[in-house]
């Protein structure tokens, strides 16, 4: 993708290790987040960064915020155990990119034209006959260094832009405190057939 990303509007379908610098700001898990905060970095969770999941403390230390949220998609799980989530093409509206400070602006740029949003139906609660998607839940980590942030949490998840992934991030909307963000996350790319439905909203094995 070149260090770019490109804006999609809902509903146009889709075209295609941490450094050791200190991180000690303190988390604040109460504060709301900011719908247009430039240069912050909103990334959903609902796997193994979550609090008290073993790849948390290694790549959310010093993090801003952490925040229950919920996304609109379908959980599954890998023959090991690890979570997989799949959310609707249409609700994709970018795809990430090599370049942090330009995936951030991306965010900040949908955030401002989420705070005057024409009408439209509460997705996250929708739930259409044939449809696998419905609430899927998780928590939403606010940072401030995304230069390090997102190329050591990218290759955690097997994302290279431009080459074969294990997962995709994309942004999509999160729901916090009944306010709609956009907000980076992980999808599967890659699991062909090796993937079991969770038939819940939430992963919850033990940490």
């Amino acid at each position: 993708l070149g260090g770019a990303v490109r804006v999609r509007r809902p509903g146009e379908k889709a075209g295609g290790t941490m450094t050791d610098t200190p991180m000690n700001q303190a988390m604040n898990p109460t504060e709301p987040s900011k719908a247009n905060t430039s240069g912050m970095l909103r990334l959903f969770v609902y796997g193994t960064l979550k609090r008290g999941f073993w790849n948390h403390d290694r790549f959310c230390r010093g993090v801003l915020a952490v925040e229950d949220a919920v996304v609109r998609g379908c959980l599954f799980e890998t023959p090991s155990g690890i979570p997989v989530l799949q959310v609707p093409e249409e609700d994709i509206l970018a795809v990430g990119s090599t370049d942090p400070l330009a995936d951030v602006a991306t965010q900040a740029h949908v955030a401002a034209r989420m705070s005057n949003p024409e009408p439209t139906p509460d997705r996250h609660q929708e739930n259409s006959t044939g449809a696998p998607w419905g609430p899927v839940y998780g928590e939403l980590l606010t940072f401030d260094d995304p230069e390090t942030r997102l190329p050591a949490i990218d290759r955690l998840e097997g994302f290279y832009p431009g080459g074969p992934c294990l997962y995709r991030r994309v942004l999509t909307s999160a729901q916090v405190h009944g306010i709609v963000l956009p907000a980076w996350l992980y999808v599967g790319e890659d699991f062909s057939g090796r993937l079991t439905p969770l038939g819940g909203s939430r992963w919850s094995r033990k940490p």
